[in-house]
């Protein structure tokens, strides 16, 4: 069986292979899940262990820099004028669709916390607090739903579509959402 490895060409492949070792985790975390095997991800990169170690050496070094993308799309799309907690909750339901895992990450609180997924968890939490004063203006939810609600409830919807098969997430997304904003609205 052939190697799908790429030959070693030293330094000047580190840009390229951690761009490739990131694209290969975001689709190895979007498949089988943030604990995934990292040897899964290498492989998917076409690189060896080693290298995934140089460049990220735990877990949680890949996911951050797999997942900083989504975060830093939702704070810009917070920053738009006439952007909605709606607005930003349907773009976390488009994330956590097309992978579960950064929602598991960010949502599930692990027994020993690691203070950069606390880190993003907390970005993620101060931008729905931001958006929740326009929100209850606007009659979208009650005054007493605070950001940590809406972390457990994004965690809830999460859970359902982690397991719900990749074709039916959309529906079933649309559902719990329908049934969490009942219990979210005025």
């Amino acid at each position: 069986m052939p190697d799908s490895r790429r030959s070693n060409r030293g330094p000047s492949a580190a840009a390229e292979n951690r761009a490739a070792l990131i694209a290969a985790a975001r689709e190895v975390f979007a498949s089988a899940g943030y604990n995934a095997p990292l040897s899964a991800v290498a492989r998917a990169a076409g690189v060896g262990q080693g290298s995934l170690y140089r460049h990220f050496p735990d877990r949680i070094s890949l996911a951050m820099a797999v997942f900083e993308d989504g975060v830093t799309q939702l704070e810009a799309l917070a920053a738009e004028p006439g952007a909605t907690l709606d607005d930003v909750l349907a773009l976390i339901t488009e994330q956590t669709i097309d992978s579960t895992a950064f929602i598991d990450m960010v949502t599930t609180p692990p027994t020993d916390p690691d203070p950069r997924v606390l880190e993003v968890r907390d970005r993620v939490a101060n931008l729905l607090a931001g958006m929740l004063p326009a929100a209850r203006r606007a009659g979208a939810v009650r005054d007493d739903v605070t950001a940590e609600d809406l972390v457990l409830v994004i965690g809830m919807v999460a859970g359902v579509l982690a397991k719900t098969p990749a074709p039916r997430r959309r529906v079933v997304a649309g559902q719990a959402w329908r049934l969490l904003r009942k219990g979210m609205a005025p």
